[in-house]
């Protein structure tokens, strides 16, 4: 069969560094970093004590007061950035068929605070089992998609996807399937995360995964950098308006860009290392370039999943060698983790908007905080530190990968009609 196009006609972040897409991209460009000390709770104890957290965020100016305490905080991005990417789209809701439309959300973790503070409240108690009616329907991460489809009344394809950091990729991955097998019109995807809690901080802090650098919080996410000590915590999301190209063209729609391919695949290696030598990072690059029918050679940007961890980085970059080849050295490399810090399964959704609108701009987001590149780094590659740089970008590609060994890559391109 012919497989549909699909195209991207809306937008919306909510991002540690920047509450709309205008201010996200603002922030990119300029390299600011999110990073800050942690104001959700008092974190003095902890070994991590900051964070790349929302700022100046009023959720009452967005939702309804008694429809927002029926909603985790991860629920509440999803929320919010739908409803910027619809406004965004300008679709009129009124004249699309909406059992052609779906939703494909993405989360990592969904409702770990509600489940922390439920636990907490009952442990004080005398065990008599008191909880909040809406505790379970907060909680779970397929929720958040279900608020999505009964706002507005979309009533195709509907779900969520839990595949740890790369659960947006994954969705958005998804939602480009099944849009170009012609099961669906139009799909609201993206991600959204929540984790800066008590619970999301200690238990990676258990891991050793975040970096410790409280001194410094702005510079402690340093992707590729010799200093660095792993990755900082993110909060916040992401969405996409993908449409079928004809549907899109009928209503007018402007168009920011063109997905073309996405790839799959598992390290099966360790719960929470990547493969040393990148295998899975290797295959699920090639696997989206192949389902997009195109070459290494075509590609020009890639957003890195560049968490800032000692092990995967440099990973991700021998992978990026194996596949590329010589083309390597002429791409443009970047981790906007370096800004945003990591949103775990909602990375994937801020980061594809990041690389749409790079093509759009013909400018890619820098890498900052890179004082002394990791010495097992290839200094012949153009991983873009410290400062942003004009590039004409025609393909973009966007790598997440996760816990368990988790792989989804997206190919975009500037649309050519």
């Amino acid at each position: 069969m012919e497989l549909k196009r699909v195209v991207i006609t809306g937008m919306g972040a909510l991002t540690p560094i920047g509450n709309t897409l205008e201010e996200y991209w603002a922030n990119l460009e300029k390299g600011v970093s999110g990073a800050a000390p942690i104001t959700k709770f008092d974190a003095s104890k902890f070994k991590t004590q900051f964070a790349c957290e929302v700022k100046d965020l009023n959720i009452g100016d967005f939702i309804d007061r008694k429809e927002a305490r029926k909603m985790d905080l991860f629920t509440q991005y999803a929320m919010i950035v739908s409803d910027e990417a619809i406004k965004h789209s300008k679709l009129d809701l009124d004249a699309i068929n909406k059992e052609r439309v779906g939703v494909i959300w993405g989360s990592g973790i969904g409702g770990l605070k509600t489940f922390q503070d439920e636990v907490m409240e009952f442990a004080k108690g005398d065990g008599t089992p008191r909880f909040n009616p809406f505790f379970i329907p907060k909680m779970i991460a397929d929720l958040s998609a279900g608020h999505l489809s009964i706002k507005y009344g979309f009533k195709g394809p509907n779900f969520v996807t839990v595949s740890a950091c790369a659960s947006a990729t994954n969705a958005i991955v998804d939602a480009f399937n099944y849009i170009r097998l012609g099961r669906a019109d139009i799909f609201l995807t993206g991600g959204s995360e929540a984790p800066v809690s008590e619970a999301g901080m200690g238990g990676f802090n258990a891991l050793k995964a975040l970096s410790t650098r409280n001194d410094d919080p702005s510079t402690a996410s340093r992707p590729f950098d010799q200093d660095r000590d792993g990755f900082v915590m993110g909060e916040g999301g992401a969405a996409l308006i993908l449409e079928e190209l004809e549907h899109a063209k009928a209503r007018g729609a402007k168009i920011y860009g063109e997905i073309i391919g996405g790839g799959m695949s598992a390290d099966a290696y360790h719960l929470t290392a990547p493969h040393p030598e990148g295998e899975g990072s290797s295959r699920v690059m090639q696997d989206a370039l192949n389902d997009a029918g195109i070459t290494a050679e075509e590609v020009d940007y890639i957003n890195v999943h560049g968490t800032s961890t000692p092990l995967g980085d440099i990973g991700e970059i021998n992978a990026i060698k194996k596949v590329f080849g010589e083309h390597a050295y002429n791409l443009n490399i970047s981790s906007t983790k370096s800004m945003t810090g990591h949103l775990l399964g909602a990375a994937g959704a801020v980061e594809a908007v990041a690389s749409v609108l790079a093509l759009e701009k013909g400018i890619i987001p820098p890498t900052i905080n890179n004082t002394t590149p990791d010495e097992k780094l290839d200094p012949k590659l153009n991983c873009t530190f410290n400062e942003a740089q004009k590039k004409e970008v025609k393909v973009a590609m966007s790598n997440t990968f996760g816990f368990g060994g988790h792989n989804f890559c997206i190919l975009m391109k500037k649309y050519e009609g």
